[in-house]
């Protein structure tokens, strides 16, 4: 719980949970959705995108502070960025877990209410709409140039 006394929705810890750790492989590694989603060119990229980006607003109306919020993009911008390269990015979005690092990020502040901050809360929104739209422009340009270098080769 957090200074105002709400929790972190459950809707977040499970659809985190579902997108980074849902499968089980044999040997016991777990791997999610967004791994799987991912593998379909470009619009899987998109999709966990947008899934994860879901994660990070609903995290704002939870009560995460800026500097909480910024990491979640980090975590999230990463993934994207690396994951558009054919074969090692889906290797890579197995392995990092954006979503899961994110809820990490979240449980550590709401386990220490001194870094809730209701004047940095205020401001934020700004900084993560254009978080939202800068992960998106990169994403976007990442799979174009990514589907263009792909129709040279082919």
């Amino acid at each position: 719980m957090n200074q105002s006394g709400t929790q972190i929705p459950k809707n977040l810890r499970r659809l985190s949970w579902w997108m980074d750790n849902s499968i089980v492989l044999p040997g016991g590694y777990r791997i999610g959705w967004d791994a799987i989603i991912g593998l379909i060119p470009g619009v899987g990229d998109f999709t966990g995108l947008a899934i994860s980006l879901y994660i990070i607003a609903g995290a704002y109306r939870a009560g995460a502070t800026l500097s909480v919020l910024l990491r979640m993009l980090l975590n999230v911008g990463i993934e994207s960025i690396v994951g558009v390269i054919p074969i090692v990015g889906d290797i890579f979005d197995m392995a990092f877990k954006a979503n899961i690092r994110n809820m990490q990020l979240l449980e550590h502040q709401y386990a220490d209410p001194s870094t809730l901050s209701a004047q940095s809360r205020n401001r934020i929104w700004l900084i993560v709409l254009t978080g939202m739209v800068f992960l998106s422009i990169t994403l976007y340009a990442s799979v174009t140039l990514l589907l263009t270098i792909l129709r040279q080769i082919f």
